[in-house]
């Protein structure tokens, strides 16, 4: 409706416009020709005068002039009129009547000049038009010539006829012709506006129709009906409306169900559209993402595009990433934004025991800002804070902590915690399969058995070893055990007891070493020990433990029969003995040669006699 007042509004502000202007052009054409009027009935005038002393001067009736002139003033409009001599007719006839001298600067103008002048004076009552004219002597041919009575040369100003007409009526008749034409104009406003409400107004309306679907398209709701009382060419445009808007309805519909199913949406915007496209946005972003992830080694660098996804896409530059075992309850630091800062946890006491994560106990987001001291293990004292789990599968979990000074960052990192975890779904899959075949890699390093390292895992990691005590300057004591007499348990009891027995020793070999210590089944019943930058005397003594622990074992063998077993120990030390530790597990075999070759059950410590001169010791 507001369209329609602004247009008629428009419209009769035009029109009164342009009624003005016709009044003022006709006000003013009215005036001057009134005034041209009034003019040419005072030269009229003035020609009846100039032939009428004319022919009282050629008849002798000169004398007679004056009833003449009275005549002729009493014309209703002309309100006064008199003659001026000029200065030749009076020195040839003198002054004249009294009412024949020059009575104003206008009558002085006109007959220096010899030109008409006009005035016209405006006052409350009435308007007064004064107009001067000049006589000249003239030779007309026939009966009049002015030379022929006056002394004077042809063209000269014989005198001037001044005449005064009341103009007052020229006011009042413009003021009526005004108002007759405003009359008119109006007239033709209020028709023009009727009219153009009648025709324009469905049009209006339909803009309007049409203005309230678009406001409604623009939130999603493309339910709207077209109306329109406008046949032709609009009435077929509001039926194709409608067939779109139908169809609009249904697809968008079913497009916004669907993309929902990809991604989590946090969205604030009043915009489907434009939610549609930035869900499409991410997706493709997303997809991106996954493709890229898909064909990354390992999880470690999984682990780092998702760090790099953080700083880049969601501006985080305070965050720690976690990975928890969840089988084991243990926490892992995987990645913090600067390295010199620390966590907001009690962080060792948390690592050891997952469960004391808030986020990681309950599977929900921790957002500092809603409860005050909100997590009991949390030293962020003048920082705020968001702790995201997310689970991968039963044996792992992520955890990435969001740190911030400023309170207002809070709401915006919470904005992102669907999108955070869009991506995180997506890498779930890629994750969880580097995790089982990290599983599946470890599988067959390890003794299914004993679950300890074996012989591959020495090969395959042997060198790195190396290479890194080497970096580091550290060193490794080697021990090779052997049960003794082994072969007899298997021919007498069975494989079953043998079995028994080196699954007792594997687990003794794994209570009495560090994390940071190595114990691998060599191969049947010889097991490697690897201690990391050991004394001699804690080397020895962690052999000692073995070596006792072992011989403590009673083994149920039968009805009344027990088992007592022993084992041999040769021990070397890296790189003290050998410069590579392929060669001082040689000598490490070398001395547990030797142990068995003086009595077994004892542990010895590679010396260098002890070579066998045949030996070849550069196998390794």
């Amino acid at each position: 409706m507001k369209t329609k007042f602004k247009l008629l509004a428009i419209v009769t502000f035009m029109l009164l416009g342009l009624a003005l202007a016709t009044i003022i052009n006709v006000s003013l054409n009215f005036r001057d020709y009134s005034i041209a009027s009034a003019v040419d009935k005072a030269k009229m005038t003035a020609i009846i005068v100039k032939d009428g002393l004319t022919s009282h001067m050629v008849n002798g009736m000169m004398d007679k002039r004056q009833y003449y002139l009275e005549q002729i003033s009493a014309n209703d409009e002309v309100k006064s009129l008199w003659l001026v001599r000029g200065e030749k007719v009076i020195d040839q006839y003198g002054q004249g009547y009294n009412d024949e001298t020059i009575r104003d600067s206008i009558d002085t103008q006109v007959l220096s000049s010899g030109k008409m002048l006009k005035k016209i004076s405006e006052k409350t009552g009435n308007i007064t038009l004064r107009v001067t004219i000049p006589y000249k002597a003239t030779i007309n041919g026939g009966n009049i010539n002015c030379l022929s009575c006056h002394d004077v040369n042809r063209g000269d100003t014989l005198g001037a006829i001044s005449m005064e007409f009341d103009i007052t009526d020229m006011r009042s008749d413009g003021m009526i012709t005004i108002l007759k034409i405003l009359g008119i104009n109006l007239l033709f406003i209020i028709v023009a506006l009727v009219l153009i409400n009648y025709y324009v107004s469905p049009f209006i309306k339909l803009f309007s129709n049409l203005q309230e679907g678009i406001r409604k398209a623009y939130r999603g709701d493309f339910t709207h009906i077209f109306t329109s009382k406008v046949g032709g060419e609009a009435g077929s445009v509001v039926s194709q409306l409608n067939t779109l808007f139908h169809k609009m309805h249904e697809a968008f519909g079913e497009i916004k169900i669907n993309l929902a199913t990809f991604v989590t949406q946090n969205s604030t915007s009043d915009d489907p559209l434009h939610e549609a496209k930035t869900v499409i946005n991410e997706l493709s972003d997303i997809y991106r993402f996954k493709k890229t992830i898909e064909l990354d080694e390992n999880k470690k660098v999984v682990y780092t595009r998702i760090r790099d996804i953080l700083k880049s896409k969601f501006h985080l530059t305070h965050f720690a990433m976690y990975e928890i075992n969840n089988k084991h309850n243990k926490r892992t630091l995987i990645y913090i934004t600067d390295e010199q800062s620390q966590s907001i946890c009690h962080e060792q006491m948390v690592n050891d025991d997952a469960q004391k994560c808030r986020a990681h106990r309950t599977g929900s987001t921790v957002i500092s800002t809603e409860f005050e001291n909100l997590c009991k293990n949390c030293t962020a004292e003048d920082s705020h804070y968001i702790c995201l789990p997310f689970n991968i599968n039963e044996d792992a979990s992520i955890l990435i902590s969001i740190t911030t000074k400023k309170e207002v960052d809070i709401a915006k990192f919470t904005a992102s915690i669907p999108s955070i975890k869009n991506y995180l779904e997506a890498a779930k899959p890629v994750i969880e399969s580097r995790i089982l075949m990290e599983k599946l890699h470890d599988s067959s390093l390890r003794d299914g058995m004993t679950n300890l390292y074996n012989r591959r895992f020495l090969e395959e990691f042997i060198d790195k070893l190396m290479s890194q005590a080497q970096r580091e300057e550290n060193n490794y004591h080697i021990m090779m055990i052997d049960v003794d007499f082994f072969k007899m348990v298997n021919d007498t009891y069975g494989h079953d007891v043998g079995d028994t027995v080196i699954v007792a020793l594997a687990k003794i070999l794994k209570d009495n070493i560090r994390e940071a210590d190595l114990a691998i089944r060599y191969g049947g019943e010889e097991f490697i020990i690897m201690l990391h930058n050991s004394t001699d005397e804690g080397a020895l003594k962690v052999a000692q433990k073995i070596h006792s622990a072992f011989a403590k074992l009673i083994f149920d063998v039968g009805v009344n029969e027990k088992l007592h077993k022993t084992i041999s120990i040769g021990m070397a030390k890296y790189p003290s003995d050998g410069d590579t530790i392929w060669k001082c597990i040689k000598y490490a075999d070398t001395a547990l040669y030797e142990a068995k070759n003086t009595g077994r059950n004892k542990i010895v410590v590679f010396q260098p006699d002890m070579f066998d001169n045949n030996a070849d010791n550069d196998d390794y």
